[in-house]
């Protein structure tokens, strides 16, 4: 008998589902707020989670992670009123078993659950080999997010699968990558790291796949390139985003047969090296806009790891702090200095565009600015964070006043949630069509392109919003 949580503030949607799932011969409990359901998901274990995207008190598919993460980790199935293709495609990113319509048959709502209890049944069946415990030299972080992207570096550890590690500039994946070089059964040979960005595009071909004495102007003799190099060990494709159309062609083919021929050679030569890439470009994109291959990316990303941004795991920033600041330190042969809460209080109120390589030079900064004292105060910050942070404060406070000052002066007139949450979609999608309208010059094709809605509903939005189209 499974157990089965319905966080829904529909309570007559939360009835037909919670008897769906009892006729079933399970148990069904329903929350009808974002935080109960949380927290019945924290204090007590289940195996899956039917969760609402539209909430009282927020959107589903910001708890989703959370919910994905407690001990049970039960499936969590994404439910809305309101299709959207954008909301299934970040449930499905975030870790959702599946995303359905309320408005779908019974069949087809109960399908998902059947299929996801049997895909747990089947977790249980299965005899897992030990835990191993993974070497993360130099990655610090017991966040959340973290968490997660350790358990994907010891699957890709245990496979010799290609890698595609995501995420914004700065965020550490070449250290991902290294960590899974070191975990895999290829830790004793070469970790060879190529940055794709840097590689001259006259001389991609022989860096990466050598070349023969005479090959070229200035081949005066015979070169071994990196993938040779990478034999029995790993080669990291750092920045894979710009490599040459011409060079990602020579690639797929190499990454199928695990042959290569250096420029100007004849014979084809063998290469049993592991593949891993990473970009913090959006290569989807790209394959729309066909500067990236798509049969290439298939094969980069047969496993994919997206690293979070760190605005998004500030809870890590002290240990980061720790960290860096004792290998600092030592590295200039100065004592440990002591962190003020002011100074980290500082540092977490801040965004990081520039993430880890970003917070790194920060704290070297602040040690070069602080090299005779003995504690490290938000005063040895660079100007320009405390500045950032300053400004963000002050827009908090006054937004925080203009809230309260205009739900006291007009609580009596203040709508229902539902009824204002209508009102400002209707006010957005109204807002949306106009543009879209003045940008397209009323090209319906076009707009339906950009819009990814069918003639048939943008016609009948048109016409609910009263779109002028003179």
């Amino acid at each position: 008998m499974a157990k089965v949580l319905i966080i829904d503030d529909d309570t007559s949607m939360c009835t037909m589902l919670k008897n769906l799932v009892r006729r079933m011969g399970h148990e069904a409990y329903c929350r009808h707020t974002l935080s109960d359901g949380v927290s019945a998901t924290i204090a007590e274990p289940y195996d899956v989670v039917f969760l609402d995207v539209q909430m009282p008190d927020g959107n589903g598919l910001d708890v989703l992670f959370e919910i994905r993460n407690t001990q049970s980790s039960p499936e969590v199935i994404i439910m809305t009123g309101f299709g959207n293709a954008d909301g299934a495609e970040l449930a499905i990113k975030n870790g959702a078993w599946d995303y359905i319509q309320k408005t779908d048959s019974t069949s087809k709502i109960v399908l998902p659950l059947q299929r996801v209890l049997q895909y747990r049944e089947s977790l249980k069946k299965t005899q897992q080999p030990p835990a191993r415990a993974l070497k993360l030299n130099g990655i610090v972080g017991d966040s959340t997010s973290m968490k997660a992207c350790y358990d994907l570096v010891a699957q890709a550890a245990a496979t010799d699968s290609n890698v595609l590690l995501t995420g914004e500039t700065g965020t550490g994946k070449e250290l991902f990558a290294q960590a899974i070089h070191h975990n895999s059964d290829r830790k004793n040979g070469h970790f060879v790291v190529v940055d794709c960005a840097a590689l001259p595009e006259n001389l991609v071909e022989s860096l990466l796949f050598g070349h023969e004495k005479g090959a070229y102007t200035g081949a005066e003799g015979p070169r071994e390139g990196l993938i040779a190099q990478a034999h029995k060990g790993t080669l990291f494709l750092d920045e894979i985003g710009e490599l040459p159309l011409k060079v990602q062609k020579v690639l797929l083919r190499v990454l199928q047969e695990r042959r290569y021929r250096s420029v100007g050679g004849k014979k084809e030569r063998k290469s049993d090296f592991r593949l891993l890439s990473a970009t913090n470009r959006d290569l989807d994109q790209m394959t729309r806009n066909s500067s990236f291959r798509k049969d290439l990316l298939f094969r980069l990303r047969t496993l994919s790891i997206t690293l979070p941004p760190l605005r998004k795991r500030s809870e890590d920033i002290k240990a980061l702090v720790t960290h860096h600041l004792a290998s600092i330190c030592d590295r200039q042969g100065i004592g440990m200095k002591g962190i003020s809460s002011d100074f980290t209080d500082t540092l977490m109120a801040y965004a990081w565009p520039g993430n880890l390589r970003e917070l790194v030079n920060t704290i070297e900064s602040a040690v070069s600015v602080a090299i005779e004292e003995e504690m490290l105060f938000s005063w040895h910050i660079p100007d320009y964070i405390r500045i950032e942070v300053a400004r963000a404060s002050v827009d908090d406070h006054q937004s925080k006043k203009a809230f309260r000052e205009g739900a006291n002066t007009s609580v009596s007139s203040l709508p229902t949630f539902k009824s204002y949450r209508r009102k400002a979609t209707e006010r957005s999608e109204k807002e949306y069509l106009e543009k879209l309208w003045h940008l397209t010059k009323g090209d319906v094709q076009e707009a339906c392109r950009i819009s990814k809605l069918s003639r048939s509903r943008y016609y009948e939005l048109i016409k609910l919003h009263r779109i002028t189209t003179d």
